[in-house]
């Protein structure tokens, strides 16, 4: 990005982000013809637009969504290393991007984030949630520092070390009874219409292999990637669906869904935390590493994590 400075890289990733130079000029707090003249300087370096100017506004084209996507990689790093050089009486600061599993988002999220602020005030948490696979990408590209990830022994980019294993659950609507104390057979889950989640998807693997193993075959009504639109689906009288126990948790205290384990045979998922090989992890992500781990115990031992094992248990 040589010749490129940070208030154009900063202008290029607002006006990216909102869709307007007015938005951005005003979220910068510079006049609208710097943002213009600024998008213009970048544009004449590289030699290719970056935006459509559009009614609607404006529009990245598929150069300026790679130059956006590097530009706030590097904005970040600039910012994480501030952070870093400005030490305080030897406390742990810095900047840390942790990656949450959608269905443990909501079980982890609060606690880590008051555990981390208290211990450590000096960290600035950022929190994203997704499935599994967007995360391991995302990790990939350098955009987390460390994940939770699932069903994954370690790759040539990543360290693993195993958190958590959890049992998989058929979960229905509310009239249809399910018991988490009394398991269902996966065939008799499978003779229902099923809302799946979409191929590619961790999940669905696992799923449609444990019907070959039980030697039935998936009637699927409708698959999604989204955990809250399967939920949604099954309170609407869709269809089963299958999901961990740790993401139904509160639909089952709420009575708005039922759930029972899967047996015959039992479907079980490995959670573990993943890590970047490319670098040694700062002492903020090592810190923030080591209070995830500490709330998934905290969790599992508490009882707020259904049918989950760590590991040695």
């Amino acid at each position: 990005m040589a010749g490129m400075d940070l208030k154009q890289l900063k202008a290029l990733v607002t006006v990216a982000d909102v869709g307007s130079v007015t938005k951005a000029a005003e979220l910068l707090h510079v006049v609208q013809p710097a943002v213009t003249r600024q998008i213009r300087a970048l544009e004449h370096e590289v030699g290719v637009p970056l935006f459509d100017r559009t009614r609607q506004g404006m529009r990245t084209t598929e150069a300026g969504l790679k130059l956006v996507e590097r530009a706030r990689r590097a904005l970040t790093e600039l910012e994480r290393a501030r952070a870093e050089l400005t030490p305080d009486r030897g406390a742990i600061t810095g900047i840390v991007t942790v990656g949450l599993l959608d269905s443990t988002a909501e079980l982890l999220a609060e606690p880590l984030v008051s555990a981390a602020r208290r211990a450590h005030p000096g960290i600035e948490l950022r929190v994203l949630s997704a499935y599994s696979g967007h995360l391991q990408q995302w990790l990939d590209d350098g955009d987390l520092d460390l994940s939770l990830l699932y069903n994954l022994t370690g790759t040539p980019s990543l360290n693993v070390t195993p958190v958590v294993r959890e049992r998989l659950w058929a979960v229905a609507g509310p009239g249809e009874g399910l018991r988490p104390d009394v398991a269902v057979p996966f065939a008799e889950a499978a003779a229902r219409p099923m809302v799946m989640p979409a191929p590619g998807h961790g999940l669905h693997t696992l799923i449609t292999t444990a019907a070959r193993e039980a030697g039935t075959t998936i009637d699927a009504v409708v698959q999604t990637n989204s955990m809250a639109l399967q939920k949604q689906l099954v309170r609407g009288g869709h269809g089963w669906t299958v999901l961990p126990a740790v993401g139904i948790a509160a639909d089952l205290a709420a009575g708005t869904l039922t759930a029972a384990p899967l047996a015959q045979p039992e479907v079980w998922r490995s959670i573990v935390l993943g890590v970047p090989r490319a670098a040694p992890a700062t002492p903020a992500v090592r810190v923030v590493a080591a209070e995830l781990t500490a709330q998934v115990h905290t969790a599992v031992h508490k009882g707020q994590w259904p049918s989950a094992r760590l590991p040695g248990d």
